[in-house]
């Protein structure tokens, strides 16, 4: 069994939720990702910041990245995966959520992140075009 710490990409940098989105702007820009973990004072996960985002709820309405808080930025509550769960239960997460991106924790640790790409690598594409196809409809 193929598991999330075995197509994750290790060490996932976060975003604290007393920076700002600027700063999550340039952590992203120099990361080369489309999204970040964001986490608390307490260094737990408290979300996912995407660069749809930062478009959508701060670019977009005219507010200054400099002064947004990057934790306004964070969803409801945490869609994650653990890092012993098999690439299936990914899968599944994934499209339940409808989410193109997961953090993977180890207990209440982030280890991780499992993309999309990570998931199509390691399951066979019948599965693999299953998850596109959800995360494709409206």
């Amino acid at each position: 069994m193929t598991t999330a710490r075995e197509i994750m990409s290790p060490g996932a940098d976060c975003v604290h939720s007393d920076q700002t989105a600027a700063d999550a702007a340039t952590l992203m820009t120099e990361l080369g990702v489309g999204a970040l973990p964001i986490c608390g004072k307490d260094d737990k996960l408290k979300g996912v910041v995407t660069d749809r985002d930062l478009v959508v709820k701060v670019l977009g309405p005219g507010r200054d990245p400099a002064a947004f808080p990057a934790g306004s930025l964070n969803q409801q509550e945490a869609v994650t995966i653990g890092a012993d769960d098999s690439a299936e239960e990914v899968l599944e997460t994934m499209s339940q959520h409808q989410v193109r991106r997961l953090p993977v924790i180890d207990g209440d640790r982030l280890v991780g992140m499992v993309a999309v790409a990570d998931v199509a690598r390691s399951l066979p594409h019948p599965e693999t075009g299953r998850l596109v196809e959800v995360l494709s409809s409206d």
